[in-house]
């Protein structure tokens, strides 16, 4: 424990790296349940670190917050399929990163001075020119899941 009766919100949030308004609206979500001292205030014991640890690892490996909401409920019925549902989601990452990377690594090596002239390299992006991949822009562009205030 970090203090004696947990620690408050700004050292639980300080140790994070977080603000404040994050724990408060992950409480407001449902994945943390600080207890309360006399006078309401929030204090969060080893056991709510562990929880906000495992919610800043799951964010970090692309889970929503429902996904994480699924995850820390001991009952939840379906944890098993979100978790295999996210398992096809993190191959599907893994796949495009690897197409990435060979995309990249031709385009260091590549000595043609107009890479998208480049046969080879336009083949890099030919099932994106076809259609064929899945291309949705909420794939590359980051998340927030913290309303702006």
């Amino acid at each position: 424990m970090l203090t004696p009766g947990g620690a408050s919100i700004g050292d639980a949030a300080a140790q994070f790296g977080l603000d404040t308004h994050v724990l408060r609206y992950w409480e407001d979500e449902g994945l943390l349940h600080p207890d309360r001292d006399a006078a309401g205030r929030r204090r969060y014991s080893d056991d709510d670190s562990v929880r906000i640890a495992i919610i800043l690892r799951n964010k970090a490996a692309g889970l929503s917050l429902e996904q994480i909401r699924v995850l820390l409920d001991k009952g939840a019925p379906d944890r098993h399929r979100v978790l295999e549902e996210h398992i096809a989601e993190l191959e599907r990452r893994a796949a495009d990163i690897a197409q990435a990377r060979a995309m990249t690594e031709h385009a260091l090596r590549c000595r043609a001075h107009d890479i998208t002239q480049c046969p080879r390299f336009r083949s890099h992006v030919a099932d994106v020119l076809s259609g064929e991949a899945r291309w949705l822009l909420v794939h590359t562009e980051p998340t927030c899941d913290v309303p702006a205030n």
